[in-house]
């Protein structure tokens, strides 16, 4: 199911960005509504054909916690 897998592919990727982009605006000092907007500008600028590149061959998404890949 290679469909199935670029999509959980995608939704990991788009978590991590979202707790990657929460995180930075809290350590920039932004308010409880300008981490939310880092989030959906994190999420909005995320390159998804990186991710789709990035899947192996045989098109299985990584199982590992998504909370711990570096953003593409």
């Amino acid at each position: 199911m290679a469909l199935h897998d670029a999509a959980e592919a995608v939704r990991a990727a788009c978590l991590r960005a979202a707790l990657d982009g929460y995180e930075r605006a809290g350590l920039s000092g932004l308010c409880e509504e300008g981490r939310w907007e880092m989030v959906v500008d994190s999420i909005q600028s995320l390159d998804v054909d990186a991710i789709v590149r990035e899947l192996p061959a045989g098109g299985r998404a990584d199982s590992t916690d998504p909370a711990q890949k570096p953003v593409p």
